[in-house]
């Protein structure tokens, strides 16, 4: 055959369409199998004498039988599935589908005999046998295929698998344990889990032994000549996670992370490099997915800030939840644009709305919220670079604080269900002018939650982890160009959260929040900034002493420590272990509308007597350094 065919008739079979049609002529057979011998099994044909009453029957009624339980098949979508790993998850839509089959055949046969539009009955019984002969086959024929992939198929590829174990003897790790090694392309080959229970060890999970508890797993390594660990992606607390790694980097050992995904055979393994946020990561937050689907599911949900790194992360996370309408609104063009790509290739039933907007220009907000009236509002639009806003204090006051009231007072006026505030802990005690700005937008919003029917609720956390211009990609940077990696001051420590936890603090917030309350997540312990370069170097492979970390000294704006509470402030547990909330002092709309309405008249003027206000306004409010009035 000719190399061009021989390549497009390839290509052809790796075709998605040719799979799905694949899978489609498979089940049709099966399912014909199964109404054939319902029929067999009951009239026991090929003894009894109503053999051809049987027959006549079957061919009869064959064809619409396998028009219902293919239509099924087809609205659950189950052609997409190509059946090559048998869970108990796969087992479950087989039964549900079968089910729905069973009952529209049972009573469509009944109705159209009842009404003589047919001239024959098919028994109650066969549908019985048919729909048990149904999960049979198509649960058997699944079962065969893992049990081919997994045990017969790699008996004949002579590729070399490097042994590893896995950390989690539980079912999910069983799962992932299982796809690895069904793959016969994956580089390795899991031999045995680590736990961090100890009644576990020397247990079996599935077919593969528990070998070790994680504190001696470099003992289980060298005993069974390991060189690779694998972890689940978020499956451990940063503080355990960082104990494995750094015994793994002392002992040679290779630590590879595996994300939360389910596998099949037929994809590749997505084995990564550990990151910082693996070593900073907390005990994953369990959201309430039933609360927050209640919330999402059918409404129209607006993001500001959507193009941000925070904004386009809930916009991500939001999409899970199926909103009727997400509302992309940002003043970026080129980020929204990217975003909604993003979005509309997920294939979600959700209507995207981008928008180009300003929040400060109140008439184009206004015309907004009138026009698409969303009932949920996220509002993550704001400026966040500390030493940027301390040269540009009234683009701070400007967007932070006025960009917010208008935004709010727009929701309210609307009758928005939900306004949820993304808020920073620079605003507690703030020391920079974005601080400052952040504390009078909470002010705002938590004094109109107090008239409004609108429930305004704010979300309050630290350093986001792999957000634009934050401290990780500005040391990875320096790291790629030799060094130094400047840090402020060797005592600074900061707490941090990954993106996808600042999303998902602000999700839940918005679930559980009644209005007025201003959550905090559990951020752990505060990490000191000169560790985390060190981690980042050893992570760039390098030795630590490679790259040389210099102290700059503070800038202005800038604190050695952040907090999450004002003194005035108490700490409140939620129903959420992982969140809290900050019983605020009250505040009057009135009087912090006069104070921003000043703010707004001194927007042209000079900038230290803005800040100087900002110290009446907001008594905490204390610059660590201000510059040279002029």
């Amino acid at each position: 055959m000719d190399v061009k065919k021989q390549t497009a008739f390839d290509k052809l079979l790796r075709s998605r369409r040719f799979l799905y049609a694949r899978t489609c002529v498979l089940n049709l057979a099966l399912f014909a199998l199964a109404y054939y011998g319902a029929f067999a099994l009951k009239s026991d044909w090929f003894r009894s004498t109503n053999a051809s009453t049987s027959f006549e029957i079957f061919k009869a009624s064959v064809v619409w039988v396998l028009a219902i339980k293919f239509a099924v098949f087809y609205v659950s979508r189950q052609y997409r599935n190509m059946g090559y790993f048998a869970t108990m998850r796969e087992l479950r839509s087989i039964v549900v589908e079968s089910s729905v089959a069973f009952v529209i055949a049972t009573c469509g046969f009944a109705t159209a005999y009842a009404l003589d539009w047919i001239d024959y009955r098919v028994l109650l019984s066969v549908f019985m046998i048919d729909f048990m002969l149904t999960i049979g086959f198509r649960g058997g024929w699944r079962l065969a295929r893992r049990f081919y992939v997994e045990s017969v198929e790699p008996k004949f590829e002579p590729l070399e698998h490097e042994p590893a174990f896995l950390i989690g003897a539980n079912n999910r790790g069983a799962h992932v344990a299982n796809a690895i090694n069904s793959q016969t392309d994956a580089p390795y080959r899991v031999v045995g889990f680590l736990t961090i229970h100890d009644y576990k060890v020397r247990l079996r999970v599935g077919s593969l032994p528990v070998v070790a508890h994680v504190d001696n797993l470099i003992y289980a390594a060298k005993e069974r000549n390991v060189k690779t660990i694998l972890c689940i992606a978020g499956s451990l607390p940063g503080k355990k996670f960082r104990e494995i790694y750094d015994r793994c980097d002392k002992n040679g050992l290779n630590l590879r992370i595996l994300p939360q995904v389910e596998f099949v055979p037929d994809t590749k393994i997505p084995v990564r490099e550990v990151k910082v946020d693996d070593l900073l990561k907390r005990e994953s937050i369990r959201l309430d997915m039933e609360r927050i689907k209640r919330q999402i599911t059918g409404r129209r949900v607006m993001v500001t800030g959507a193009g941000g790194s925070i904004g386009s992360e809930i916009c991500r996370q939001l999409t899970r939840f199926e909103p009727a309408e997400l509302i992309l609104l940002g003043r970026g063009e080129n980020r929204i644009f990217f975003l909604e790509r993003e979005l509309r290739a997920l294939g979600k039933s959700t209507k995207l709305t981008p928008i180009i907007a300003d929040v400060s220009n109140k008439e184009r907000i206004d015309g907004i919220f009138d026009a698409t009236k969303p009932e949920i509002v996220f509002h993550a639009a704001a400026h966040k670079h500390v030493p940027l806003m301390e040269a540009n204090v009234p683009e701070a006051i400007r967007n932070n604080i006025y960009g917010t009231k208008v935004v709010a007072d727009a929701a309210d006026r609307c009758g928005a269900e939900k306004f949820v505030m993304v808020s920073t802990d620079k605003a507690v005690n703030p020391t920079n002018v974005m601080g400052c700005s952040k504390q009078m937008a909470e002010r705002y919003v938590n004094a109109l939650a107090e008239r409004s029917k609108t429930k305004f609720i704010v979300t309050r956390f630290g350093n986001v982890l792999g957000s634009n211009g934050s401290v990780v990609p500005i040391f990875t940077e320096q790291i790629r160009r030799g060094g130094p990696i400047t840090i402020t001051d060797f005592r600074m420590t900061r707490y941090f959260m990954t993106i996808p936890e600042a999303a998902q603090l602000v999700l839940e917030a918005g679930a559980m929040g009644k209005g007025g309350e201003i959550f905090v997540l559990d951020m752990g312990e505060p990490v000191k900034i000169e560790t985390l370069a060190r981690d980042l170097i050893r992570l760039s492979g390098l030795p630590e002493n490679a790259i040389e970390i210099r102290e700059i000294g503070l800038r202005p704006g800038e604190k050695l420590y952040e907090e999450l509470y004002f003194e005035t402030e108490t700490r409140i547990e939620t129903d959420q272990k992982k969140i809290f909330a900050a019983n605020h002092r009250q505040f009057n709309l009135d009087e912090i509308q006069a104070q921003l309405d000043e703010l707004l008249s001194m927007l042209d003027g000079p900038q230290e007597k803005i800040r100087e206000r900002l110290t009446d306004f907001v008594p905490e409010y204390k610059p660590t350094v201000l510059p040279e009035k002029k």
